[in-house]
């Protein structure tokens, strides 16, 4: 094993004199084909190109002497420093930090960041990551071939977004361009880079907060909220408490794609975009798609609003992670479960309407749930019922989809 690890951060500027000392004590190199010409590495150090980081991590393991690693930015964010320490390596290390990527990005631009999501991009992650830059005002993208400017650009058609492209941060190549999302796929961008992403509904907020990046669950408090919170009456199968019976069973998360097929007021699609998600809010009234808008932007969350009528409308959205049905019936349903989303959820007016639409899910392949939930609304002076609901409650679960 290496006597000594240190792990140097490189962010354009001069080395300091930690960084120096470590250098010249080294006796084996690891790092890019740019870290590796520097004039501070010894000439009779074993040279290590690093491609892929936990081979790396073996032959440092296996090496007797001084190992330094050189690595673009901190080291310690989404950087080398987490699969060095892995337990399979053993590897102790010390950190030589330096400006991340991400700050020096935000730098270039002159803007603060303290208010951004900051997500990791590669084929695996890319579909996650542009459903963040869909749900959130601000965030700093960081690349990797295959996972670039302009593949975000195309998945995120039909939503508009101005990119700030910061390539080779700190080389003699650094170049800095802004354009808006629809353009990036026109070029040809260079690796490294970091991609700012920002715009939506409402600017970030600029008078700072308590917590880094967005907190999309601000204002009133909690789920399922009152009528009064969208502006008025809510439409059929909109109710409060159906509304957070359906949210608890999508279960919506930061990097997921929510379909709100039949948003009427909006109430479920803002509520699923406060939980950090993606949504699309579709509806076939231009007036429910006002109403959706409305209630977007009095809560300060973003979602991509289509007017149209499904289940032809659906054809051409991006794939969705999880589906709230509200309106359409069975045909919609199968419409969607064609699309194989997690989960969908649904509800029936009568139990002839609920059977058919859960044997189409099991059909397609799905574990079905069905509940029948009975709501009734109290005036608590007189204990007298105000108002009555009662759906049936109906959600679809793949079993051969992650969790």
């Amino acid at each position: 094993m290496a006597d000594r690890v240190t792990v140097i951060g490189w962010d354009g500027s001069p080395l300091t004199a930690a960084a120096r000392s470590a250098l010249g004590a080294a006796t084996l190199v690891a790092g890019a084909a740019h870290h590796l010409e520097l004039p501070e590495v010894p000439e009779a150090a074993e040279r290590i190109r690093l491609g892929s980081v936990a081979l790396a991590a073996r032959r440092i393991a296996n090496h007797r002497g001084t190992a330094v690693v050189l690595a673009d930015g901190d080291p310690g964010f989404f950087g080398v420093v987490r699969t060095l320490r892995a337990p399979e390596f053993g590897l102790e290390v010390e950190v030589v930090p330096a400006v991340s990527s991400v700050a020096a990005a935000f730098a270039r631009a002159g803007m603060p960041w303290d208010d951004a999501q900051v997500v990791v991009a590669h084929p695996r992650t890319l579909r996650r990551a542009v459903n963040v830059c869909r749900a959130h005002t601000k965030v700093a993208v960081l690349t990797s071939p295959g996972a670039g400017p302009a593949e975000l650009g195309l998945l995120l058609e039909g939503v508009h977004r101005t990119f700030v492209i910061c390539e080779e941060l700190g080389t003699a190549r650094e170049q800095v361009t802004i354009l808006t999302s629809d353009k990036a796929a026109d070029h040809t961008w260079r690796d490294p880079n970091v991609v700012i992403v920002i715009g939506g509904f409402v600017a970030a907020a600029e008078d700072g907060g308590w917590i880094a990046g967005r907190d999309p669950a601000q204002g009133l408090r909690g789920w399922g909220l009152p009528a009064a919170a969208y502006g008025g009456a809510l439409g059929e199968g909109e109710t409060d408490l159906l509304r957070a019976a359906q949210l608890a069973r999508l279960g919506p998360r930061v990097g997921d794609l929510v379909w709100d097929i039949g948003s009427g007021s909006g109430a479920f699609a803002t509520e699923a975009a406060r939980t950090g998600a993606a949504v699309i809010a579709v509806d076939r009234s231009p007036g429910a798609c006002a109403r959706t808008e409305g209630s977007a932007r009095r809560f300060g969350v973003q979602m991509q609003i289509v007017h149209g009528t499904a289940p032809h409308v659906l054809e051409n959205l991006p794939e969705p992670d999880v589906v709230r049905v509200g309106g359409g019936g069975a045909a919609v349903v199968s419409a969607v479960a064609d699309r194989r989303p997690q989960r969908i959820v649904t509800h029936a007016a009568t139990r002839d309407e609920a059977e058919l639409v859960g044997r189409d899910l099991t059909e397609h392949g799905y574990e079905v749930e069905c509940a029948l939930i009975q709501s009734v609304e109290l005036d608590t002076r007189a204990w007298t019922e105000k108002e009555r609901s009662v759906a049936f409650l109906l959600s679809g679960r793949l079993p051969d989809r992650a969790p």
